[in-house]
Parts: C-alpha cells; structure tokens; sequence
C-alpha cells in the first residue's frame, strides 16, 4: 500500500477541526477580588508538568497583583489519586472559590468533585479530564493524538512495518485517550504491527529504561509512536543497543525537537512530526475558573487546538524554547474570553499567540 503526503495533510487537518460546544453569549468582566483560585495536581515530575506549573503561577500571580482574584495556591498529589482526593477536599473546607484540577484518574476524584460542586466552588478540569459532570472541562481530543500519530507513521512506512507504543502515566484519561486512538488508527493496516509497549511515564528517564529492558525482546523497529516527554528517551536506549534509529514521534519538548533538528541535517535527512498538549493550558484552566466566578456563561466543555509542529516552523520553536523547556503558547485572560466567546458562537477559534520564551 502507498499513502501519499497529500492523503496525510487532508488527516491532519480534518482531525485539527474542533468541535465546539453550545451556549448563550458571554457576560462578566472580572470576579471579585476576594475570590481564591486553587490548583490540584496530581503530578509534577516532568517537563510539561513543570512548565505548565510555572504557567499557572504566572497567571495566577499576575492576576493577584492585579486584584482580579484575592490568592491562589497549588497542591501536588505526588501522582496519587487518593492523596488528590484528600487534598480537594482541604480545599472544600479552606473555603476556596474555584479548583483547578490535572486529575491523577478520570473516575476516582468524581466523589469530592461533587462535594465541591454541591458547596458552590467552581470546578475546572484540564490535561488529565475527569468524569464528573458538574466540572467545567477543558479538552483536548487525545484520540485524535493517537490517530494522528498513527496514519503519520502508516503513511511513512507504507502500511507495513512493526512499531513500538510508548504510553504514559497508567490509568489516566491522556493514556487511555491517546492509546486509543492509536489502536484505531493502526486496526485499518494490517501490515502494521505493535510489537511491544512499555509506559514511560512521559518522563525521558523512565522512558530509556523501559525501553531499553523491551529492546533485547523485539524484532526491528521501525517507528515508535509517544506521548509527549518520552521521544529522546526512545532515541537514547536505542543508540545505547547499537540499534538504527527508529522513526520517533516528537512531543514538543526543546531536546526532542533539538534532537530531530539534529538528525534532519545528517546526511539522508530524518523526517518525522511533533505533536502535543500545551502546557499553557493551565493558563486557560486559570481565566476559565476566573471567567465563571465573574458570573460569565461558560460552557462546560471547550476544545482547544493540538500545538502541531512540523519542519517548516521547527527553527522558529526550538528558538523560543529554553534548555529542558517545553513548546507552548502562553494565553492571557483576552485569549480566553476570545475562546469562549468563539465556542459559544460555534465560531473559529482564535489563532494561538506566537511561539514564546518560557523561562
């Protein structure tokens, strides 16, 4: 079988189209200054994490400095969902206005999300989603991720080769998504195989090493489809194993996309794509839970865009990214109110802001 780069170009813009949500037009300018915005997160031990937490601080802060909220506070679960519950409900009784929340499961934090909602504080779900429909969720499609990822690595190896699925952190709703879809996506090649899995925890170093224990046990590897934080992990265990370097999906880290720069100058090129969650969606999640205190109608679900970078603005990223950073547009309360007005309307969505430093 033979796909062409048209045929994938068509894909990757047909699964970038959003769908939006419904509602009334939107209201409200600013909560009040006595509100507190809490975040709950449930893990904190990789670069996304990092930088999205480093977003959310500088959102919340500036929004504090201003006296658009009164405070703001982050808790870490340690990537427990137990721990997670507990700290939520430390929030219930501390009398915050709004939680923010990167759940550590999809299902189990549903019962302290209700208390929450039941004592009138606004919910807002965001990266990892959860279940419980009182929350405001903001989405990210991941089975569209997977499909991508899939009919990418299907188009380049001509329908026929054996790949290699590096997951993410077990039992959330990002590796369920994203596994998905790519089970999905690779169910229409038969010439396809997954040859192996192993979770890395979108982390390089777990990566490199589940990695490297499955190698000695697989066949050749033509492609290893990621989730974001694991690719130089992929890279390294296999050039540790004296093994060629496979095609490797990108997940818009700063070395990852160092690295495929690198290799697409060697002699013979290196062709691949980088597609991932922004961190600057804790940013979102922040003006959201700001919007709904204000008393504006929110809907209850907003999709938001795939930051997709391909070899024609690769330079343009890897320039805006520091060492160990993590590509992301940084959105401010007027974006915000721009998606939500744009959702509403069933409308395009506004355009991402340009590629920015995040120190």
């Amino acid at each position: 079988m033979k796909y062409g780069r048209r045929l994938f170009c068509r894909i990757i813009a047909a699964m970038l189209a959003l769908s939006l949500g419904g509602g009334a037009a939107l209201a409200g300018e600013s909560s009040t200054a006595a509100d507190g915005i809490a975040l709950s997160n449930s893990y904190a031990a990789n670069s996304w994490r990092k930088t999205m937490l480093h977003i959310w601080n500088r959102a919340a802060n500036e929004a504090v400095a201003d006296k658009v909220v009164a405070k703001t506070i982050v808790l870490n679960a340690g990537n427990s969902a137990s721990e997670q519950a507990a700290q939520i409900q430390t929030l219930i009784k501390g009398g915050w206005n709004a939680i923010a929340i990167d759940a550590a499961s999809p299902t189990a934090l549903n019962d302290v999300i209700a208390k929450a909602c039941a004592a009138h504080i606004v919910v807002v779900a965001f990266d990892s989603i959860v279940t419980a429909p009182c929350a405001y969720k903001i989405v990210y499609d991941y089975r569209n991720m997977g499909l991508m990822e899939a009919w990418y690595v299907a188009n380049k190896l001509h329908g026929t080769g054996n790949v290699l699925e590096v997951r993410g952190v077990a039992g959330t709703s990002v590796d369920e998504g994203i596994h998905a879809g790519i089970v999905k996506g690779f169910a229409k090649f038969p010439g396809i195989k997954l040859v192996g899995s192993v979770h890395g925890d979108w982390t390089e170093s777990v990566t490199r090493e589940a990695v490297a224990s499955l190698l000695p046990s697989l066949p050749k590897v033509d492609a290893v489809v990621t989730q974001g934080g694991d690719a130089y992990g992929v890279y390294e265990a296999f050039a540790a194993a004296g093994r060629p370097t496979p095609l490797i999906i990108m997940g818009n880290r700063q070395d990852e996309l160092a690295l495929w720069k690198k290799l697409s100058e060697a002699p013979g090129g290196y062709q691949t794509f980088s597609v991932a969650s922004a961190p600057g969606v804790s940013s979102i999640a922040f003006w959201i839970a700001q919007q709904v205190l204000a008393g504006a109608n929110v809907p209850k679900s907003i999709v938001v865009p795939w930051l997709v970078i391909t070899q024609n603005d690769l330079d343009a990223w890897l320039k805006a990214i520091p060492p160990g950073g993590v590509a992301t547009p940084v959105y401010d309360r007027q974006w915000t109110e721009r998606l939500i007005a744009a959702t509403l309307a069933h409308t395009g969505l506004p355009g991402s802001p340009i590629p920015n430093s995040v120190p």
